[in-house]
Order: C-alpha cells, then sequence, then structure tokens
C-alpha cells in the first residue's frame, strides 16, 4: 500500500499554516519528503481568500484587525473562507505530479481526494456525499469544502471540515454592512451550512474528528499513513515564506 506522510493535528498562524503548505511543495517538487497530508487549526482565527481575489473587495480588514482576526491570500483559487479556531480543522494534502490521485481532471481529482472528508464524516456517524466541483453536503447542506492548486510539479489541496459555525462572525469578516446583516440572512446560510455539532450535537470534538478524518483518507484513498514532522529545510521555508511573503501586505493585498 502507498505511503502518505502524515503530520497530525497542529496549531499555527494563519501565516504559519500557509508557508508550511507552500514549504512541503517546495520539498516535495525535489523528491525530498513523500507525498503528505497534514490536518491543522488556525489560531488567532482567520479569514482567507483566494490567490485572485482582492483583500480589501472582500474582508472588512479593519473588522478583522480589531478583533484579532488574521487576514491571508492562498495560493488556491476559490472564495473567501473564515478559519473559526473553535469550529474547524483543515487538511491538506500534498502530492506529486503523476501520482494515482492527482488525475489531470481537476473535477476528478476533487472528487477522489474528497471522498477522505465523506469517508471521515461516516466514521461519526454523518451521511454525506461529494458534491462538485469542490464540496461535501450532509442532508443537503454544506459542511466542508475545499479549493486546489497545481504548481511545483505538484497538487495541493486544502479545505474545512465544519466542527462548528458562527455566522455573525462569518458576515462581519467578510463585506457585508453590519446594518444589514439580518435574522433573514442567518437563516438562508443555516438552510445551505451545516456542521457536525449542528448534526450531533457536542458528541464530537477536535480529538474525534481529527481521528476521524486521518481514518477517513486512509481508507478512502487507500494509503498508509506514516507519522511524521516536517524536515529541517521545511522548517527553514516556512519560517522565511512566513515572515517574507504571507506576512507581507505585497502579498495578502496583492489585488
Amino acid at each position: 500500500m502507498e505511503q502518505v506522510r502524515f503530520i497530525d493535528l497542529e496549531t499555527h498562524s494563519a501565516a504559519d499554516n500557509m508557508a508550511i503548505d507552500e514549504a512541503i511543495l517546495l520539498s516535495l517538487e525535489k523528491g525530498a519528503v513523500p507525498a503528505t497530508l497534514r490536518l491543522y487549526r488556525w489560531k488567532p482565527s482567520a479569514v482567507s481568500i483566494g490567490t485572485f481575489q482582492g483583500m480589501r473587495t472582500e474582508v472588512d480588514v479593519d473588522f478583522c484587525k480589531s478583533h484579532g482576526i488574521d487576514i491571508i491570500r492562498r495560493i488556491t483559487g476559490g472564495g473567501a473562507v473564515y478559519h473559526d479556531y473553535k469550529g474547524e480543522i483543515t487538511y491538506s494534502i500534498i502530492l506529486p505530479k503523476g501520482n494515482r490521485l492527482a488525475s489531470s481532471d481537476i473535477p476528478a481529482s476533487y472528487g477522489v481526494l474528497c471522498g477522505g472528508i465523506v469517508r471521515a464524516l461516516k466514521h461519526l456517524g454523518i451521511d454525506a456525499e461529494f458534491k462538485q466541483i469542490n464540496d461535501v453536503i450532509a442532508g443537503g447542506k454544506k459542511i466542508s469544502g475545499s479549493a486546489q492548486t497545481r504548481r511545483h510539479s505538484c497538487l495541493l489541496q486544502h479545505g474545512t471540515t465544519l466542527l462548528d459555525l458562527d455566522i455573525r462572525t462569518m458576515f462581519s469578516i467578510l463585506k457585508v454592512p453590519q446594518q444589514k446583516i439580518s435574522d433573514k440572512m442567518i437563516r438562508d446560510v443555516r438552510d445551505r451550512v451545516t456542521s457536525i455539532h449542528d448534526i450531533l450535537g457536542e458528541k464530537a470534538g477536535f480529538k474525534e474528528l481529527s481521528k476521524a478524518l486521518a481514518m477517513g483518507f486512509s481508507e478512502a484513498l487507500e494509503v498508509e499513513l506514516v507519522p511524521g514532522k516536517l524536515t529541517k529545510q521545511e522548517k527553514t521555508d516556512a519560517s522565511r515564506l512566513a515572515k517574507q511573503k504571507y506576512s507581507s501586505d505585497a502579498w495578502n493585498f496583492l489585488r
């Protein structure tokens, strides 16, 4: 069975999380490390935007700064996402070009890799399914979303699984005027988005979800997860990228 390095649940700042993902890409491109799956949380909570978005167009920057919420631009596409320290686990999987799981058909590759989320939720007792192009739904509502990029001869896909849902904060960090945030808007989101706690109550926490995610990805992708850590070079690259790129206005306010 194919082996994948597994970096179990860690907590980092937004800049460090995005820098680590890119550092792994660089090492994998050189063949210095194997395909890697990692799980992480964001502290402080953060909002990330897709690489083609404009920060001030999508995010209430002043609100985030005044409430201690990190802001960051991803190297993956997609829309703005609120990463609640108390409400989600993010996964990232980095694969070399040509790997059997890294199909050149992008929609198909989303389906394969998101299978890990579907299987993980089933371990928790939640029936879920993949919905094109990059979501996982439970009871007809979104519970996980993912984004992808292909660079450095590799595929990087990362995404969230919602343990809990703080809709008012989510609206506050996005460019929605405060006076327009209404009970109806919140109900509309609750009609489209759900969380593990919405479905199961608080029977499952971070420990249970991280364990389920490890089992889910291993089973769905038919890989053996081998516990591992970042190499010395990856730590060096991540530190450099966090300081020079992901903490800089030049990157985060590129558009």
